[in-house]
């Protein structure tokens, strides 16, 4: 399974925190979106699914393109939900929560005000992996083609973590993942459920990759 992450937008240019904002890729975006598409053309995905976020859809649509395969959209990939810090440069958050960013890096259980915490945002993600995973399961149709899931840092982070069965206090050691970045997990077939291992992570799969936001 590859994880990919959208491409640049203005916000992310500004170090503007997005969370669930409905932002389009910016000039520099599009060019990484379709340079993911060309590097995963080889991959053949047996399908891909998306956060429905234009960003990440979008992006998502630059790689059908180029691989031939049809996009499915799901609203549970969607960036954690940043509540009151959403629109604001980091500068602007540092401004009026003095270190509330650190302690919310630090924390996987902790929210922004009005927001979502990466345990809450893994709850919701997890499980469109486990969907995907078990329709691809039942198809009998893997043969070495990857899921490809394109969504967003946080979301990437949160799910990684939670696939791998990190405990919830070293989450933190998932760090960013730039834009069009992209990892890779891959699954040892338990008595019930997949035992991934995380084989590549912010593998970079466009050019220019900016990994702020």
């Amino acid at each position: 399974m590859v994880l990919l992450r959208h491409g640049q937008t203005e916000h992310n240019a500004e170090s503007r925190m997005q969370g669930q904002l409905d932002t389009s890729l910016s000039d520099l975006g599009e060019r990484q979106a379709r340079a993911a598409g060309a590097a995963f053309a080889a991959m053949r995905p047996h399908a891909i699914v998306a956060s429905d976020l234009r960003r990440a859809y979008d992006t998502a649509l630059a790689v059908g393109a180029a691989t031939g395969v049809a996009v499915q959209t799901d609203p549970r990939l969607r960036e954690t939900h940043l509540g009151e810090w959403q629109g604001r440069t980091h500068y602007e958050v540092d401004a009026v929560y003095p270190g509330a960013r650190d302690h919310w890096r630090a924390d996987a259980t902790w929210a922004p005000p009005g927001g979502e915490s990466r345990v809450q945002v893994a709850a919701r993600a997890v499980p469109v992996i486990e969907e995907c995973v078990a329709q691809i399961d039942r198809s009998g149709a893997w043969a070495d083609r990857p899921l490809l899931v394109v969504a967003h840092g946080g979301v990437i982070a949160a799910v990684t973590a939670a696939l791998l069965g990190l405990p919830v206090d070293t989450w933190p050691v998932i760090g960013g993942i730039g834009n069009t970045g992209w990892t890779e997990l891959a699954s040892r077939r338990g008595r019930s459920s997949p035992q991934w291992r995380l084989n590549v992570w912010n593998a970079d799969a466009g050019s220019g990759a900016d990994d702020v936001g």
